[in-house]
């Protein structure tokens, strides 16, 4: 999976900052942001995030192309409903020949039984495809033979305020691994960029709490360890 930052708004922590400001200063919001300072942002931005007065980091957003996630994980994906995507459509571009075209996880990977299934199952279904489409059939029509784990490419925006919740989510332990994975390579771009809005970002084991009905018992220690690449 490849994951870039297209596009941000620019100097998102002072944005947040300078806005939240506003409502309680007789100035303009050029002033505000001019005369913006890195510490009584970290300050004020850390007093939004504990109260949960997040309304102002609407009013930043960044912008991830995302190459190589199964549809099985781009289905949780566009839950995220305040968000905007713009996907590969299976009805207009033909889908590859291509084992590689397809999400294996490390459970089947890791089991040469398995792997076996899993290819040849891959490898049907392509071929099926590619017949149907050679018979005329509409690349609309015979992507429905195509499994879960196709990968897709898409364009997403969020604001910071719906990527906090979104990071909340899915980095939890439990959440499914792939989704998991794209959230951790999101927010080392997000903290590269706007490291005070994205200071406390991550699940609630993070900060010293779990909402989970059911606790995995895992709390992710440190931000260093929440960021870590998983092992395989």
């Amino acid at each position: 999976m490849n994951v870039i930052l297209l596009a941000h708004t620019p100097e998102p922590d002072a944005i947040v900052a300078a806005a939240a400001r506003i409502c309680y200063k007789d100035v303009t919001a050029g002033e505000l942001l001019q005369g913006e300072e890195k510490n009584l942002s970290k300050n004020l931005i850390a007093e939004l995030f504990k109260s949960g007065h997040l309304s102002t980091f609407e009013h930043v957003s960044f912008t991830f192309g995302i190459d190589g996630l199964s549809r099985v994980a781009s289905h949780q994906l566009v839950r995220h409903r305040l968000a905007s995507f713009s996907q590969q459509s299976q009805r207009y571009v033909k889908m590859a020949y291509d084992p590689e075209a397809v999400v294996i996880p490390e459970t089947i990977k890791k089991n040469p039984e398995a792997l076996k299934i899993f290819n040849d199952a891959v490898k049907n279904s392509q071929q099926a495809y590619a017949d149907l489409i050679s018979m005329g059939i509409s690349k609309e029509d015979a992507r429905f033979i195509l499994p879960h784990g196709h990968s897709t490419r898409l364009v997403m925006t969020m604001n910071a305020r719906e990527l906090h919740h979104f990071f909340n989510l899915r980095l939890c332990r439990r959440a499914q691994w792939e989704i998991k994975e794209l959230a951790r390579k999101m927010l080392i771009l997000c903290r590269e960029k706007a490291p005070i809005l994205f200071e406390k970002a991550g699940p609630d084991c993070l900060f010293g709490k779990c909402n989970e009905a059911r606790s995995c018992g895992r709390a992710y220690k440190s931000m260093e360890e929440l960021l870590m690449p998983p092992v395989i």
